[in-house]
């Protein structure tokens, strides 16, 4: 594989996740709820090269049946990691082999969502206020792929920078983030909010920057990768991210639901970074194209047929409802569109919507929200344009596959 070198940090632009190269420094997260097969292969489709399952508990997979069947991955649905969420390290520990038998390429713990406690156990998020029981899930995930022939595909963990913004919940934070680079993880990525914080508010970029000039040394020494997460709209805020924390790469998460042209757009900049498509800001704008009426329905319809694949045509058009939505941002009409949306409950109704609305191609539309806009609310960093997600899903639930 080629390397790519970014002329704005002179590094490579890719990464290697413990031997598994990834080609560009940003990937599709998991996201409860929508990042199903369907929707990491349009992002694939759009030049993702690297994307995260939802969460899956641990006791969804090791109970077999429904857990396994959605946990199956089709031929080109890689490099792909497999999330986990749990309480108990066995448990989890059991579903990373599942994984890793399964092919998955990496295998990731996720200590970072704001999940709800079950009878009163710590998990997601929650388990950075333990640290003795968080670094004893990634022992317990570390000796279960070191059994494994080969040691098992690598292993990356999920983090937000504390449980809270107490002193005693930043040592915790220290605590499990050290362990996981003495244990012989892979990477880690650290989204910049506190898990009290939810989705609310901004994240503190400056923690991401402060936690690579500590940890960054010794992150390169060991082929440790630090990944950012938290205010990625745009495809400029990916690297807008990279420049400012130096983290190595970025985690992409509500900003690319019904956004895909988000990684399109990345590629594209990557090419001006590197100086292959020339610099200046004619080829960046050149970069940021928006995406065609035509475009969106293409997109809209590839999605569908994908989510009816996986999940027959009824569950599809109850999903593709909530994909919709977010699609219609693009759109010039897009508070009509968002309603006609809302309002589908079949795959008639689905259709009807795209003939209505996407009959005659026309531009997209630029769906930011101004600086102004974002101060008022106190949303990301203000000197930055961005899509209004984070206003309309500051109440975002984390509820992990298998749950209920």
């Amino acid at each position: 594989m080629q390397m790519v070198t970014d002329t704005a940090t002179g590094r490579d632009a890719g990464v290697s996740i413990g031997g598994v190269r990834v080609d560009a420094p940003f990937y599709q997260a998991g996201l409860a709820g929508y990042s199903d097969g369907a929707m990491r292969t349009v992002a694939r489709e759009h030049g993702c090269p690297y994307c995260i399952t939802e969460a899956m508990l641990d006791k969804f997979l090791v109970e077999g049946g429904k857990g396994l069947k959605i946990a199956e991955l089709t031929g080109d649905d890689h490099p792909i990691c497999g999330q986990l969420m749990g309480s108990h390290p066995a448990d989890i520990a059991a579903g990373a082999g599942i994984l890793a038998g399964m092919g998955y390429d990496v295998v990731d713990v996720n200590l970072a969502c704001p999940v709800k406690k079950i009878k009163k156990k710590c998990r997601g998020g929650h388990l950075l206020t333990v640290p003795d029981e968080a670094v004893a899930i990634l022992q317990a995930v570390r000796e279960a792929m070191d059994k494994r022939p080969g040691g098992g595909p690598p292993l990356t963990v999920k983090l937000r920078r504390a449980y809270d913004d107490t002193p005693e919940m930043a040592a915790n934070f220290r605590r499990v983030f050290e362990a996981a680079m003495d244990l012989g993880y892979a990477g880690a990525t650290v989204h910049c909010r506190t898990v009290q914080q939810k989705y609310i508010g901004r994240g503190r970029w400056p923690f991401l920057r402060e936690l690579v000039r500590e940890y960054g040394a010794e992150a390169r020494r060991r082929g440790f990768v630090i990944g950012g997460s938290g205010d990625i709209w745009t495809a400029p805020d990916i690297f807008s991210m990279l420049d400012q924390t130096g983290v190595d790469w970025v985690s992409v998460a509500r900003g690319c639901i019904g956004n895909p042209w988000i990684f399109t757009q990345a590629r594209a900049l990557m090419a001006v970074r590197a100086g292959a498509a020339g610099v200046g800001g004619d080829a960046a704008a050149a970069a940021l194209r928006l995406p065609t009426v035509f475009e969106q329905r293409d997109v809209l319809l590839r999605h569908f047929e994908l989510s009816v694949k996986l999940h027959g045509e009824i569950m599809a058009s109850r999903m593709m409802r909530k994909f919709g939505i977010k699609f219609s941002r693009h759109h010039a009409a897009a508070d009509e569109l968002k309603k006609a949306f809302i309002a589908v409950q079949t795959t008639r109704d689905w259709r009807a919507v795209l003939n209505g609305f996407y009959a005659a191609d026309g531009p997209g539309v630029d769906a930011g929200l101004s600086a102004e806009a974002l101060r008022d609310r106190g949303i990301g960093d203000p000197s930055r344009s961005v899509l209004p997600y984070a206003v309309e899903d500051e109440d975002l639930v984390c509820v992990p596959l298998g749950e209920g």
